[in-house]
């Protein structure tokens, strides 16, 4: 048997596919409730899936969403893929996930493949600035979008971002606290916005406290365990500090490890502070302190943008603020 139609489920219900296509888009206004739950248990009976490209020629909206992330295997992003779903789910849309692996080229493919699924909106998270390319496609498809995390262009454009400056501000704030003098810091990739505004908060707090940061101590990362673990070990290997903040948490997994082959002990010896509050950071031992932003939230809050500017043609900035949580990695020095 072939893929059924309107024509099929109104031939069995015995109605005009009319009534079967007002049912569909929810325009039975007028229609006896009878003919209306008539038309929806023939559908059942038949397990009867509407073509949503087709519907979409009819109601100009697929219900469908991109999204498109720099990096899925960070654990950052699944939980704010996760918001962002279970909000998109309430609101009755589909949501497609794209990975493009900080790569320009690649996130220009699955902008353009996304438009050729005629997606009603795009939640993007870009390297650092969206590139020309990008806008262009998405200006030129007229297709709505809203940046989240990354983008720095919440001022321009609908987004979502939190307050890097204030949250490397208070990991730093939190160390010289402690009595920290002697600190490192290990960033993220300094073309990227966010490592930017971390690091700036950072000195900021250690200028603050008439603390020095050499400019040797300042370790550029790549947001990943395996390079900052490479990085912390000759660091470590060459230098004597007391703290290192690292701007996420995963490199902060990788400075634990360095330290452990070189028998280091946290808290001990080296105070550590990580960045994001991923799920992986209380299994630590220690747990770490970090600065956490709400993920999940931002996920959800980023949806609701995107459907705000496709329903109401709205467009909103939003800053999350960032948050310390104290747990066992950082001590007070003596």
């Amino acid at each position: 048997m072939g893929r059924l139609t309107i024509k099929d489920i109104a031939r069995e219900a015995s109605v005009s596919i009319t009534t079967v296509s007002r049912v569909l888009n929810n325009k039975a206004e007028g229609m006896s409730k009878e003919t209306r739950e008539k038309v929806l248990r023939v559908m059942e009976e038949l397990n009867y899936q509407p073509n949503k490209l087709a519907r979409g020629l009819v109601t100009k909206r697929s219900n469908m969403l991109g999204l498109i992330v720099p990096n899925i295997s960070n654990p950052f992003f699944p939980e704010l893929c996760r918001g962002a779903e279970d909000e998109a789910n309430q609101r009755n849309y589909s949501l497609i996930i794209c990975n493009s692996d900080d790569q320009s080229q690649k996130e220009e493919n699955y902008l353009r493949l996304l438009q050729e699924q005629q997606v009603d909106g795009i939640l993007l998270s870009s390297k650092n600035r969206l590139s020309q390319t990008s806008k262009d496609r998405l200006e030129s498809g007229k297709i709505p979008y809203v940046l989240f995390d990354r983008g720095g262009e919440a001022s321009n454009h609908s987004g979502v971002f939190l307050d890097n400056e204030k949250g490397g501000y208070i990991a730093g704030k939190h160390l010289t606290n402690l009595g920290h003098t002697k600190i490192a810091c290990m960033t993220g990739p300094l073309e990227i916005l966010n490592a930017q505004q971390r690091l700036s908060g950072f000195q900021r707090a250690l200028t603050e406290a008439s603390i020095e940061l050499p400019k040797s101590f300042i370790l550029v990362g790549d947001f990943q365990m395996e390079v900052a673990y490479l990085i912390a070990k000759n660091f470590l290997q060459h230098n004597s500090v007391t703290a290192i903040f690292a701007s996420n948490d995963l490199m902060a997994c990788g400075i634990y490890q360095a330290a452990h082959e070189l028998g280091i002990q946290i808290p001990e010896q080296l105070s550590i502070i990580g960045f994001d509050d991923i799920p992986l950071v209380t299994a630590l031992i220690p747990k770490l302190t970090t600065v956490r932003q709400d993920t999940y939230e931002m996920g959800r809050k980023a949806i609701e943008l995107l459907l705000n500017e496709i329903e109401n043609n709205l467009s909103e900035g939003v800053v999350f603020e960032p948050a310390l949580i104290i747990r066992e990695s950082t001590k007070k020095i003596k």
